[in-house]
C-alpha cells in the first residue's frame, strides 16, 4: 500500500461549539487549508450556537473553500459528525477536533492508506500540546487518551486496528452508506459529563456491516491537540476516566462484550501493568514522577472499571439509549 491518490477527494469536517475557541478554531482551519493533499472542503458544523455560527459565516464568506453549517441534529458531538457527513461531498470525510492542528501531510498519508480499496478508515497519531508548557510528572502516557491523544501502548507504523480514535479519523463514504452514522446518546454533548467510545461503537458495526472492512492507523498521519490546564489535574483524570467506563458499557451492551472490550483486554492485562512497574522503577531511582504515574495508572483502572461496572447496570436497566441513524445527502465526485 505504497503512494497515494492524488485525485481522492477528501472532505474535512470540524465540529464546532463555543467562541471560547476562537483562535483554535482558525487554527484548525488554516492547518487543513494547507495540506500538501489539498482538502476538497472544510465543514465547520456548529453545535447549537448561534453567535459562533453568525460570526464563522462573516469570518469565512469569501473562502469558497469553507462551509459553515449549523448542527442539524440533537446537542452533541455526533450529531455534528453526522451534520458534516450528509453536507460533505468528499469520497472520503476526515475529522479533526476544534482545539488541534495537524501536520503539512496529515491528509496526504490518509490518502495512501486508501489505495487498498478494502481499507473503510485511517486514523492518525495526536500528539498533546500541554497549556503549562510541559507533561505533568504524575500523568502516564498509558492514560493519553484521557486528553484525547494517541497513549502509549498502540502499535506503531500503518496498522490494522479495531477502531480509529474521533478526534483526527478518516472513513470512506461508503463506510457510512454501510454501517450509518455515528451514535448519537454516546458520545460529547458540550460541556457535560465528557464520555466517548462512539467512534468505537462505529467501527465496530462498520466491521460487522463489511466483515472484509480493513481499518488502519497510521502514525505518520500526525495533528497535535491542545490540553487546556482544567485537564492537567488529577480531578479531571478520574472524571475523565470514569466516562470511559460508562461509555465503555454501552458499547458492550450495544456490540457485546467479546468485541465491545477485545482492544481493552490487551491494553489492561499487558500496557498498564508494564506502565506501573515503569512507574514503580523510575521512582526507586529518584527519577520525577515515577510513583505519581504508578498510583495514576492503577487509580485510572479502578475508576475507569467503577464506570463501566455502573454503566452496565444503568444500560441493563434501559437508563441510557442511543440511536444510530443513516446518514442522508452527501454527492461525492
Amino acid at each position: 500500500m505504497s503512494g497515494s491518490d492524488a485525485s481522492l477527494t477528501i472532505s474535512v469536517v470540524i465540529c464546532v461549539y463555543t467562541e471560547d475557541r476562537w483562535e483554535d478554531i482558525l487554527a484548525a482551519v488554516s492547518s487543513v487549508r494547507a495540506q500538501s493533499h489539498p482538502a476538497r472542503e472544510t465543514l465547520l458544523v456548529v453545535d447549537h450556537n448561534t453567535a459562533l455560527r453568525d460570526r464563522l459565516l462573516k469570518e469565512y464568506k469569501e473562502q469558497q473553500d469553507v462551509r459553515v453549517l449549523a448542527n442539524a441534529g440533537p446537542r452533541g458531538l455526533s450529531a455534528g459528525r453526522n451534520t458534516g457527513i450528509a453536507a460533505s461531498r468528499g469520497e472520503v470525510i476526515a475529522f479533526l477536533d476544534d482545539d488541534a492542528v495537524a501536520e503539512r501531510d496529515w491528509l496526504r498519508h490518509f490518502a495512501e492508506g486508501y489505495t487498498d480499496p478494502r481499507v473503510m478508515a485511517v486514523g492518525g497519531r495526536t500528539v498533546p500540546i500541554w497549556a503549562s508548557g510541559r507533561r505533568p510528572a504524575w500523568f502516564p502516557e498509558e492514560f493519553d487518551w484521557v486528553v484525547g491523544c494517541t497513549y502509549r501502548g498502540l502499535p506503531p507504523g500503518r496498522v490494522r486496528v479495531r477502531n480509529v480514535l474521533g478526534g483526527n479519523a478518516s472513513f470512506r463514504r461508503e463506510a457510512f452508506d454501510a454501517a450509518g452514522g455515528f451514535a448519537t446518546g454516546i458520545g460529547r454533548d458540550g460541556d457535560k459529563r465528557p464520555l466517548g467510545c462512539e467512534e468505537t461503537e462505529l467501527c465496530i458495526r462498520l466491521s460487522r456491516a463489511r466483515p472484509d472492512a480493513v481499518l488502519l492507523i497510521d502514525d505518520r498521519a500526525v495533528i497535535h491537540h491542545r490540553v487546556p490546564e482544567a485537564r492537567e489535574h488529577f480531578g479531571y483524570f478520574s472524571t475523565r476516566a470514569y466516562a470511559e467506563g460508562l461509555s465503555k458499557a454501552l458499547v458492550a451492551r450495544s456490540v457485546g462484550a467479546a468485541k465491545g472490550l477485545e482492544s481493552e483486554r490487551r491494553y489492561a492485562t499487558r500496557v498498564l501493568p508494564a506502565g506501573v512497574v515503569r512507574g514503580l522503577r523510575d521512582a526507586v531511582l529518584a527519577r520525577p514522577g515515577g510513583a505519581g504515574r504508578a498510583g495514576a495508572i492503577v487509580a485510572g483502572v479502578l475508576t475507569t472499571a467503577g464506570g463501566y461496572v455502573v454503566g452496565s447496570v444503568r444500560a441493563r436497566r434501559g437508563g441510557t439509549r442511543f440511536t444510530v441513524a443513516p446518514v442522508e445527502g452527501g454527492a461525492h465526485g
